[in-house]
């Protein structure tokens, strides 16, 4: 290709929360807004131990005898606790709102309350009582606000009213799903979207943290970018008029142009450069042979977190297919739906992945391939379980790979992508991150059979139209 593509420029990591940040400590909304996600999880989603939303005791800040009290008000004769899962619990009282309340937001910060060593140097969280609840917003007048309701920030008394209705509504949602079925949160969900703004909203009270309005809340939780016509108007336009220069064979006459989310120094919002911005050569979708290095631990990481925080959360890929450049072509990985499930739960070391392997993974749906060379690490930083680093200069088994005889065509797009923010740009906050999603149907004659797995597959090409681009924080054309 002779432009950038999307991946050309790295893109700031998506930022992560220690547990115990979230669980105990909490001194931002977004920290407010994650735990009510999990708290949805918790009460109506997918349950993961991971996101816990209970005090956390085994905080190191918390050392000691923290808790000790409140778990020994609540010990069995045996001298033993009974232990239920907040989902259990909640079922069990048939999701009343008040008992909800009083459990999340008074009872659990009263525990809070007992890690005395948390609240040394920090301001300590208030509890909230059901019965008596403020019907004002702190910092605010209590004159009535000339606002839409999704764009000013609502009392504590409002957030419990708010609280109490969507949890209605989300239990009537739950009993008519299918047993062991479950919610999904979404954004664009009413009582999902509310339930999330209430609990956000009435847990920053209470460690005196800033509230944030609905639609504030949904643009971090949903990590989107209100979209507006006149941006797309803009970026059409600039897309024409560079296509008929292209159709005229005036390449040189075309530019890389920037739209900002806010003007420059100059005073610009579309900002060109001189002359095209040439590929990143170490680019791992449209260098000759994109490369990444993945280290991560062999032993823990499962086949199915490769292929869905890896593959399709890192790499962008839609429906990815590995196989093992050993010789073998063993597939680990399918898109042909129930080939490989009884893979997910393994971990890449039982299925014959260790370090320095390397895997050839293909999306034929975006003909997009790439070599993935598995580097194995022990230990990573708290929240981190691996990590990609881009590439042509990281290829330890290179050699190996030519004498196997694979053929790695090398591509000829030159497709016209949408590019984000430079690498030296200022990195935007959680409010101006951007939610997309792809939706890509595929033929069934295109996958792979069963009776093709022993073979090495041969690489796919898809049509032009099957390209996607995407935006970032700014894009260019």
């Amino acid at each position: 290709g002779r432009t950038k593509c999307y991946e050309c420029n790295p893109k700031a990591p998506q930022k992560t929360f220690p547990g115990c940040t979230i669980r105990n400590t909490p001194s931002e909304p977004i920290h407010c807004i994650v735990w009510s996600k999990h708290l949805f999880n918790q009460l109506f989603g997918e349950e993961d131990p991971d996101q816990d939303v209970s005090p956390d005791t085994a905080d190191p800040e918390a050392a000691g005898e923290a808790g000790e009290g409140a778990l020994k008000a609540k010990a069995t004769e045996e001298g033993n606790v009974d232990r239920v899962s907040t989902r259990g619990w909640a079922q069990a009282c048939k999701y009343d709102p008040e008992k909800l309340f009083t459990k999340l937001f008074h009872d659990d910060i009263n525990y809070l309350l007992s890690m005395d060593n948390l609240w040394k140097t920090r301001r300590a969280p208030t509890p909230l009582d059901w019965k008596n609840l403020p019907d004002a917003v702190e910092g605010s007048s209590r004159e009535p606000q000339e606002q839409l309701k999704d764009q000013r920030c609502w009392s504590v008394a409002e957030c419990a009213d708010v609280f109490s209705e969507s949890c209605k509504g989300l239990w009537q949602k739950f009993q008519a799903l299918k047993e062991g079925d479950h919610l999904v949160w979404d954004k664009d969900d009413r009582h999902a979207m509310d339930f999330v703004a209430a609990c956000a909203n009435i847990r920053a009270n209470i460690f005196g943290i800033a509230q944030k309005s609905r639609f504030d809340v949904k643009s971090m939780a949903g990590n989107i970018i209100p979209a507006i016509a006149t941006t797309n108007a803009i970026v059409a336009g600039m897309v024409v008029l560079h296509a008929l220069k292209v159709l005229q064979d005036q390449l040189d006459l075309c530019q890389s142009v920037y739209l900002r989310l806010r003007p420059n120094h100059r005073g610009l919002v579309i900002v060109p450069e001189k002359i095209l911005e040439p590929p990143n050569p170490k680019c791992y979708v449209c260098s000759p042979k994109p490369t990444v290095v993945l280290t991560v631990n062999t032993q823990k990481m499962l086949v199915k977190e490769l292929e869905e925080a890896v593959l399709k959360k890192v790499l962008n890929m839609v429906a990815p297919d590995v196989r093992l450049d050993d010789g073998s072509g063993s597939i680990i990985i399918s898109s042909e739906e129930g080939e490989t499930e009884q893979n997910n739960n393994k971990t890449l070391v039982e299925v014959g992945v260790s370090d320095q392997t390397v895997l050839m993974v293909d999306d034929f749906l975006q003909n997009y391939e790439l070599v993935v060379v598995i580097s194995h690490k022990e230990e990573f930083p708290e929240g981190v379980t691996f990590e990609v680093v881009a590439g042509d200069d990281a290829k330890p088994k290179e050699e190996e790979v030519t004498k196997n005889g694979e053929s790695k065509e090398e591509s000829d797009d030159d497709e016209m992508c949408i590019l984000g923010e430079p690498a030296d740009a200022e990195v935007e906050s959680a409010t101006e991150e951007m939610e997309v999603t792809e939706v890509v149907e595929a033929p069934s004659s295109a996958k792979r059979k069963l009776k093709d797995i022993a073979v090495p597959a041969k690489k796919r090409r898809r049509n032009s139209d099957d390209v996607t681009c995407l935006e970032g924080d700014d894009v260019v054309v």
